[in-house]
This record gives C-alpha cells, structure tokens and sequence, in this order.
C-alpha cells in the first residue's frame, strides 16, 4: 500500500509503526514541518511542509486555539495538493489530528482511508475542569464554553476519519458515543527487549556524583515539570521525604516549558515557583541531594530508571506518559497517583501503589514504607514489568495489533467529506 503519515513532530507516535510499514514492503512516506528537505528515515520518505500564517491579532482568545490548527491544516493541504500534482495517491493516511494537519486532505484524497491518531476529547465535566482546586478556573461557565470550543477540530475531523485509535480506555472514552464504533484501543508499545533492569547502571546527577543501584534514589520524570503531572504535589512532599531519608537521592527528570495547562503566571516557571515555595523548609545539605536534570538524551533518560530505588509518578486524569509504562519495563517499584488512566496499569498493591493525587503526606509515608521494604519494592517490580510484556509489549503485542488496524483500516468502505 502506499500509506502516508502526517505528523507535526513526526515520528511521534509513528516511531515504530511507519517503519514496520516500511519493512512489510508497504512504501510509506511522512508529511511533516519537522524537516526542511527531503530525506530518508528508517524505510520512511520525509517531505516536509512549511506552516504558513499567523494568528490574527485582536481575534477573540476562543477560536485562537482552532486559528493555529487552521493555519497548520492549510499549510498542509498545500503540500498535499502539490504531491496530488506529482502523481501521488495514498491509500492510507495516518495523522494525529491534534494539531490541524489533516482538517482538509479528505479533499485532496477523498478515496483516501484516514485513520486518526485519537489521543483526547477535551472534557467539560468536573473530573477534568476542576480536578485541581488549587487552579480553579475564575470563570467555571467560560471556562466550560472555552473548552468545547477546543473540539471544533475534533468534531471537525470526525465528519471524515474512517478509523481511529486510541492509547488507552480512558482516552478512548473521552470521545462521544458516535465516534465509539470507530476506535481501537492499543498502546503504542513499549521496547521491552531495550527498556529492561540493570543491576550495573550509572547516572552521573548534577554535582558530578554518580549514582548506582546500591544508592536510595527516588525518581521523578515529566516532560515539563507542572502541575498537570503532580509536580506541585511531588516537591511539597519534599521536605518531610529529605527528613526522613537522611541518604536518599532524588532525581527529577523534566523541562521548564509547559506541555499541558496554564503557563505559569508572571513570567515565571512552575518549576521555579514550588521550588521557591518548598526550599526555605529544607536545609542546604538535603537541598545538595536533590538533582534536576532537565531533559536528556534517552540512554540517559534509561539509566536513570534503572537506578530507581523508587519511582514517583503523579497525573491529572488524563494523557498516560509513556515514562511509566518504561519505569514498569524497567522493574521500578512505583508509588502512582490513583487517577485516570493510571489505574489501568497500576494495580495497586500488586504493580505498584497508589496514593491520593493531592495527600503529600500520604505520598510520604507510602515512598518512604517502600524504600524500607526491599521484599515488597522486588515484588512490585518484577509485576509491573511482567504486566507490560504481557500487555503493551511492542514487538509481541502492541505493534502487530497496529499493523493489523491499518489493514483493516484499509478495507473499510471510507467516508467522504459530504459524508
């Protein structure tokens, strides 16, 4: 077949699959801003597209959000129509949606099939928009009314997807009943052949210390630190955590931008905020054993996991980080906020622990109970691994149901755009 990806940051969340299209003999091509010249990457031919336009000053702050994905699906139709030009017809294409890029190739293609990557339905209903109520919005009913002005594109993409799928249940549930019969639930999978426990690894933190499995490291990864993702409550748990673990190490992995929610008010960066806010409780020698790392190279970002003595990882209901699925491939014994999609993996006392999103004290006792019972931490560890290969394994599991969704992608009867 020829199957093409459309992906803003691609590969993204194509990392494995376009090239295992690749390597079955489909000829698989990738549309995507992220190069600026044609080239070659694993069996996948790269195009790339120039997003052209900017927002409108003065617009009204609601549709600011559909104008970028606007802009990004006009700039990708563009391309499309220039490839169109050139002979090429697809018989797949694939896209996360997310970001605009594939609001209009239906019509330059519309034999085309399209299959969406559906990550989220932004949701009105409290679970979401006042989980936290240290960010309760100032003005719940806009608020609300912004929010659904946030799907016009999902609804916008539903008229023309012929299949989607989906990471996890819970994000799949997010989407409307009518799009249900359309989605597939698979993880993208996780490398367990490369994401495994090394008893010899080394993580050299920011003072120059290398720090090995026989040290107390406690583990914290965001792909930016923020609220979303419990870094508020991680570093108010801080303090009594130092205290009563004289030796431990803690690590954080994560940048200062924002990937999800508000940025942080004055200029300023979360990061910075909890850490002005907590450091005053905590000495300069415990404050020396706290090591921010920024974000690394991913052999880095591994070794980091494997000399876990515990791993923390907190989550707003929402997007599953792939970072747990690895911790749990890594056989980290993990302490896990009982939120939303996480109890689909953790099970707790049997994978890992759970604790309230929002007790830091009981997030306390439940690291340190685990750092002190070596039994338990093996236990948990070992489960949780066996739970991914078993589960989201990439090569046995997660990968061949995805070659098999594009197969049957590809023999649906299709909808057009006036569909």
């Amino acid at each position: 077949m020829k199957i093409l990806c459309i992906h803003q940051n691609f590969p993204g969340q194509y990392k494995h699959l376009a090239p295992a299209l690749a390597a079955r003999g489909d000829e698989v091509m990738a549309l995507t801003p992220k190069v600026d010249k044609v080239g070659v990457w694993n069996g996948v031919r790269l195009i790339p597209y120039k997003v052209q336009g900017q927002s409108t000053k003065g617009m009204h702050p609601w549709l600011q959000d559909f104008e970028t994905k606007l802009i990004r699906g006009t700039s990708c139709v563009r391309a499309a129509l220039q490839l169109k030009k050139q002979g090429y017809e697809p018989d797949v294409i694939l896209a996360h949606h997310g970001w605009g890029e594939s609001l209009f190739l239906k019509d330059v293609w519309p034999d085309a099939k399209l299959g969406l990557y559906c990550e989220l339905y932004h949701q009105t209903d409290e679970t979401f928009t006042r989980f936290d109520p240290e960010f309760f919005p100032k003005q719940p009913v806009a608020d609300t009314q912004r929010i659904r002005m946030k799907n016009l594109n999902n609804r916008l993409h539903e008229e023309v997807m012929d299949a989607g799928i989906s990471p996890t249940r819970f994000q799949a549930a997010t989407f409307p009943d009518h799009w249900q019969d359309r989605l597939t639930v698979s993880h993208d999978g996780i490398d367990t052949e490369q994401v495994i426990p090394d008893p010899l690894a080394r993580l050299e933190v920011t003072d120059g210390r290398i720090l090995c499995r026989d040290d107390e490291v406690i583990t914290f990864i965001n792909r930016n630190l923020e609220p979303y993702r419990g870094y508020h409550i991680f570093m108010r748990s801080l303090p009594a955590l130092l205290a009563a673990r004289p030796k431990a190490q803690v690590v954080l992995l994560g940048g200062d931008e924002v990937s999800y929610g508000a940025k942080a008010p004055d200029g300023k960066t979360w990061k910075q905020i909890y850490i002005d806010e907590v450091r005053p409780q905590i000495s300069d020698a415990d404050w020396a054993r706290v090591h921010f790392l920024g974000r690394v190279p991913y052999p880095r970002f591994l070794s980091m996991l494997q000399v876990s003595r515990v791993h923390v990882y907190l989550t707003y209901p929402f997007v599953l980080s792939w970072s747990l699925l690895e911790a749990m491939s890594a056989e980290c014994a993990i302490v896990a906020s009982s939120t939303a999609p996480v109890k689909e993996v953790i099970k707790d006392g049997e994978t890992g622990l759970l604790v309230d999103f929002f007790d830091k004290d009981a997030l306390t006792k439940t690291v340190v109970d685990l750092l002190e019972n070596g039994t338990q931490r093996r236990a948990l560890g070992a489960a949780a691994r066996a739970f991914v290969q078993e589960n989201y394994d990439l090569k046995q599991i997660c990968l061949p149901r995805q070659l098999a969704w594009v197969d049957a992608l590809a023999e649906t009867a299709g909808r057009r755009p006036q569909d």
